[in-house]
């Protein structure tokens, strides 16, 4: 790669919405786990030039923002391309959390979103392992010391993890450095560190009344997001330019090694945590929770408690409102009974969630399939003039 000095921002505002698409394809990458949104930004053809616009905000960057010269710091950064490409991104989350909400639909059919997990990893690693040119001993070996690595994160990992904003910090320190991975996603890295439903549940959870809940926990991920893509960046980049078949070598192993945590099949134990609020009768929330009850669910919602003082007039009453959470405690996977899976207890619906597990799994693996088809050879051919 070349010195990023030399390499200015080109993106010219006809290029906008075709990298808000791009944007958008790889934030669905990166909420999903599987196809991660290095991977996706390879297979797009703009993976150098996302490598490029992190390493723009370098030293000079940040010396022309703390003189506060605005001129200074677009001079230097690739705000135009980053700008479109988060704005796509963006709208993916988003959608995966308002739309289409994962961290509830994680608690209401897991065999089903943990076996489109399951079968998009799947597929990935193979994908990835039929990019390389060739195969070597080497190659095999980190590989295989990828997997133990794997298996013993997420074997170690409690499931139970903090919730405080340190960890929140580190995880979204951590997690975005998985993001621009080609390999790796972060999403996947938030399922091993137990994040995963808690910081969807939080975007989903923006423009409702627990706004600034979500933004205690949204805050800390943030800055965790930035810290990590400046300080891990340059070391990624440095690394893929090193050894980019050993190091994805070592990825593939890692994603292979941490299935076991992803298996749809699993009795997975709950807590139930229930936070309390005196609110008015008359509130706008008991209002809504009256007309339309919120169905039980996990991971979270509200339920209406006892009226505190009934003998008072209606105007004047105040009602308990119960926020209750679920919180996952303990995982542990099976072998589900196929043959007669409505007799199996540890399946969340018999028959249907055994067989949605296996849809599921192929329908991910599926969807690789055609990525990687669609996208050809293109993850090789950023890699072919790298250095072993």
């Amino acid at each position: 790669m070349s010195d990023i000095r030399n390499e200015k921002d080109k993106t010219t505002l006809a290029e906008v919405p075709l990298i808000c698409m791009k944007g958008f394809c790889m934030g669905s990458a990166d909420v999903v786990p599987g196809v991660s949104g290095g991977t996706m930004a390879l297979i797009l053809g703009i993976y150098q030039r996302l490598i490029y616009a992190i390493k723009s905000f370098d030293y000079p960057a940040l010396k022309a923002l703390f003189r506060f010269d605005l001129k200074g710091v677009l001079g230097e950064v690739h705000w135009f391309f980053m700008a479109a490409l988060l704005a796509g991104i963006l709208s993916a989350v988003l959608f995966f959390t308002k739309i289409v909400p994962l961290q509830v639909l994680m608690y209401s059919h897991p065999e089903l979103i943990y076996g489109l997990f399951f079968g998009l990893i799947v597929g990935s690693v193979f994908l990835l392992m039929f990019s390389f040119p060739h195969y070597n001993y080497r190659y095999f070996l980190l590989l295989l010391a990828g997997c133990a690595a794997g298996y013993q994160v997420v074997t170690m990992v409690p499931t139970d993890t903090p919730e405080n904003a340190a960890f929140v910090f580190f995880s979204g320190a951590i997690a975005i450095t998985a993001m621009i991975l080609p390999g790796i996603s972060g999403s996947f890295i938030l399922l091993i560190l137990r994040k995963y439903d808690y910081i969807l549940g939080s975007f989903g959870k923006l423009g409702t009344s627990d706004t600034l809940e979500a933004l205690g926990v949204l805050i800390p991920f943030g800055l965790g997001m930035i810290a990590g893509i400046v300080l891990f960046s340059r070391i990624l980049s440095w690394l893929l330019k090193w050894s980019y078949w050993g190091t994805l070598s070592v990825l593939i192993g890692f994603m292979a090694g941490s299935l076991y945590v992803i298996w749809p099949y699993q009795v997975r134990d709950y807590t139930e945590s229930v936070r309390t609020e005196q609110v008015a009768l008359t509130s706008s929330i008991v209002q809504e929770l009256q007309e339309q009850p919120m169905a039980a669910v996990p991971p979270d919602y509200f339920r209406l408690g006892e009226i505190v003082n009934p003998e008072a007039p209606a105007s004047e009453q105040v009602i308990v409102v119960e926020h209750v959470r679920f919180k996952l405690v303990s995982s542990s996977p099976f072998i589900p009974d196929y043959r007669n899976p409505d007799n199996d207890g540890r399946l969340s619906n018999g028959r249907t969630a055994y067989y949605q597990g296996i849809l599921m799994m192929f329908a991910g693996m599926v969807a690789v399939g055609l990525v990687g088809w669609f996208g050809g050879r293109v993850v090789g051919q950023e890699g072919a003039g790298s250095s072993e």
